[in-house]
Order: structure tokens, then sequence, then C-alpha cells
């Protein structure tokens, strides 16, 4: 009992998770099913294999600074919550509510119902048809908010193991793909250096936003940093590894395309996975790829079910959403009602089609907040020269910061500006959403003043 008591935080949720399950949770925020079908996007607008596998290393050099600054972040303030606490501990509640308000609403719901219907899909070809996919979509979402609800350490332990298992199935992917057909990255085209810079201009702009969307999602580890022990160290540790993992999977995974496919196929294909497999194992090969589909979706879910509602349980906690979300059940130290809140939404979701029109708004909303959050870092350094002595010992700091945080920024700006010349009108409805929290958190401030006061 006396462990067990030590384990408990301030808040009553369970301080649980260790260095392996916490570079997982970061490992399965990023990887969801965006693998499997964007590189094939961003084929069709650099068609040079060349500039394909740059841009994944540019995306994911871009990850690994993000990394960088959260993980400063979380050293220096190691709660549940993530980029929620940031931005109430530096721009006050309104911001941190509208980001919260966002992911609830846009990026973590609707994201999970998009997957949770991917899911079904390839459950319903495995077994060869005739279940409902939205009870499918129901019945998954419901087992895996009954799993959290249990308490972080059941649920970190199914993340842990779909995690593990995902990550033997890329390298099964990029072994299959090696075996099978001569190598075709390499450059054989012969073009000049005008011609490639053509069309990583004329290209770059549409390429770019599947790839940070793919890249998106290590920041959702954040969120349960008040149940990883010794975060200030591990989570640290987590987020640069974690990325580091992907960054390796995601370029394995292009070369392997490429290499079995070759650039012109990969673009004109609508499932490159499937290509891949078809070529290593022939008819089964389809099969193959919906049960790396299913497996990769399930483990996107499960680390979404885990992570999202920490958020919420941190708002309400501080008066931001209703009480009953703040609350933790004794049986599990899991914020129970806030798991729930998220499973509902992300039903509600899936049974309306509406999730489709959700994701135009994630790229644009995610990169925003990005933004704003490493701004927060400038903030919070500032304070510490205010102060005659640091606030804390910092055992890590952001590398190279100022620039490599402006950098940073600055590319989330473009990122942002990309996806609203691209698609204004989704952009335009995702800040209107953004928006519409604002007489949401004025009528919540009127009737439940904030813990602090505020």
């Amino acid at each position: 009992m006396a462990l067990l008591h030590r384990r408990v935080t301030a808040d009553g949720l369970r301080n649980a998770i260790g260095d392996l399950g916490a570079a997982m949770l970061v490992v399965g925020g990023m990887i969801g099913v965006g693998i499997f079908v964007n590189p094939a996007v961003v084929a069709r607008s650099l068609p040079n294999p060349t500039l394909i596998v740059l841009v994944w290393i540019a995306g994911g050099a871009l990850a690994l600074v993000g990394a960088f600054i959260y993980a400063e972040l979380a050293e220096r303030m190691p709660s549940t919550g993530g980029d929620y606490v940031y931005l109430r501990e530096t721009y006050g509640p309104l911001a941190a509510f509208l980001f919260g308000w966002t992911t609830l609403l846009v990026v973590q719901a609707g994201s999970m119902a998009a997957i949770a219907i991917v899911f079904a899909r390839t459950v319903n070809m495995l077994t060869g048809g005739g279940l409902s996919e939205p009870w499918t979509v129901a019945a998954t979402l419901a087992v895996l908010a009954l799993i959290n609800c249990a308490g972080v350490v059941p649920g970190n332990a199914v993340q842990l193991s779909l995690g593990l298992l995902k990550l033997a199935m890329f390298a099964g992917i990029v072994t299959a793909a090696l075996s099978v057909a001569p190598l075709r990255i390499a450059i054989a085209q012969q073009v000049g250096f005008p011609t490639v810079l053509n069309e990583f201009k004329g290209g770059v702009g549409a390429a770019i936003v599947p790839v940070v969307f793919s890249y998106g999602g290590w920041q959702t580890a954040n969120f349960v940093a008040g149940e990883i022990k010794d975060a200030r160290a591990r989570l640290s540790r987590s987020l640069i590894w974690g990325v580091c993992i992907v960054i390796v999977i995601y370029v394995s995974i292009n070369l392997a395309y490429l290499h079995v496919l070759g650039a012109a196929a990969l673009g004109a294909s609508s499932d490159p996975l499937a290509g891949v497999f078809k070529r290593a194992f022939g008819p089964l090969g389809a099969l193959y790829a919906a049960a790396a589909v299913g497996l990769s979706a399930i483990a996107f879910l499960s680390q979404s079910m885990l992570t999202g509602p920490r958020v919420y349980f941190a708002m309400a906690r501080d008066g931001l959403l209703p009480k009953p979300l703040s609350k933790v059940a004794t049986f599990s130290g899991a914020p129970v009602t806030a798991v729930l809140l998220q499973a509902a939404w992300a039903e509600a979701l899936a049974f309306s089609n509406s999730y489709e029109h959700l994701l135009h708004y994630v790229v644009s909303i995610n990169f925003l907040f990005f933004a704003i959050s490493a701004s927060s870092l400038f903030i919070l350094r500032r304070r510490d020269r205010e102060r005659e002595s640091p606030a804390q010992q910092m055992r890590f700091s952001t590398p190279l910061h100022p620039c490599s945080t402006l950098l940073f920024m600055a590319a989330c700006v473009c990122i942002v500006g990309m996806s609203i010349v691209t698609d204004p009108l989704n952009s335009a409805i995702g800040y209107g959403i953004i928006l519409v929290g604002l007489p949401i958190f004025f009528y919540q401030k009127r009737i439940r003043p904030t813990r602090d006061g505020r």
C-alpha cells in the first residue's frame, strides 16, 4: 500500500509510466495510418525520388526541433495537460482553453473517428465483410475506453504492447520490400539541377502538408506528463528518442515504396502498401496489408484514448470545463468521465461522418498552437532571467535556442499559411471553430471561477 500511495499524484492520478512506455506514447501518437497513404500524395507532387526522400527527412527534422522544444517545456512543467498547461502559465486561461476546446472538438476526437472508421473497414476486409462498420467503431472505442477507465497501468500496457508490435510490423514491411525488387531509388533519370529545382518549387507546397501531418502527434505524450515516473528526466528523453524512431521508420518506408514501385507508380497508387505486399506475397498481400493498417490504427486509437482525456481533466480541474470531468475514480486513478466523453464524442463523429470535414482543419489548427506553445519558451526563459536565481536546475535545454525555436515557429507559420492558401474555406471553418469557443469560455468562467482565481 505504501508503494501505491507514493505513486498517487496530488490530483489523484497514478504515477506509473516508465521510459519505454513514454517512448511508445510518442511513437504511437505520431504513427497512425497516414504513412500508408501520404507517400503516394507526396510522390504525385514531387515525382523525383530524391526529392521525395528529402522532403520526408525535412519533415522529420522539423518534428525533431519541435521535440527539443517540447522536451524543455516538459522539464519546466511536468504536469498533466501538456500544451494546455504551457499556454495557461504563459498566456493565461483563454489561450489554454481554446487549445483544449479545439483538441476535444476537432483534433483528438476527429482524428480518432477517422482512424476508427479505417480500423472498422480493415476488420471487415479481414473477416470477409458483413459487419456493421459504425457498430465496429462503437465497440472498438468502448473497449479502449473501458481499458483506460481501469487506470493508466492497463491503458499504458496495452499501448506499449501495440507499439512494440507496430515497430516489428514496420521492420517486416521494409524486409519484405527489399526481398522482391531491384533498387529503384537511385537517380536514374539523369535530370539537370534546374529541372529538379523546378519540380521542388512546384510541388513542395502540396507535398509538405501531408508530410507534416504524418509527423504530428509527438506532443500528445506531454498530456500525460503527470503520470510519467520522474517526468522531468524521462519525458525529455522519450520525446527525442521517439521522434528519431519515427523518422527512421518513415524514411525507411518511403525507400521501401520507391524500391518496389518507383516514383511514378508510387504517385499513381492508391494503396502503396498493398502494392508492395502483393509483389512480396502474391494474392495474400492485400490481406497482409489490411492487417498492418489495422494494427497501426488500433495502436493509434489506444494512445489517443490514453492521452487526450488528460487535457480535458486538467481544464475541468481549473474550472474551464464542467467539474465532473475533473473527477478521478478511486478504484483506478483514472479520469473516467473525461475518457468516456472523448470516446462518446469520437463515436458521434464517426456515426455522423462529419469527421471527414474536421480532418481538413487539423494541420492548420495544430501548427498554429505548435507555434504559440513554442513561443512560450521565450516567456519562461525571460522569467528565469528576471529572477535572481532560476526556479529550477535545468537538465535539458533546447539546442541552439533562440534560433532553433524561431526557425520552428517560422516553419509552423509557413505551414499554416500554405494550408490556408491551398484550402481557404476549410481553414476559415477551422478558425471559426476556435472562435466559437470564446462564448463557451466566458460562460464557464462566469458560472465557475478558475482554480487559481484568474
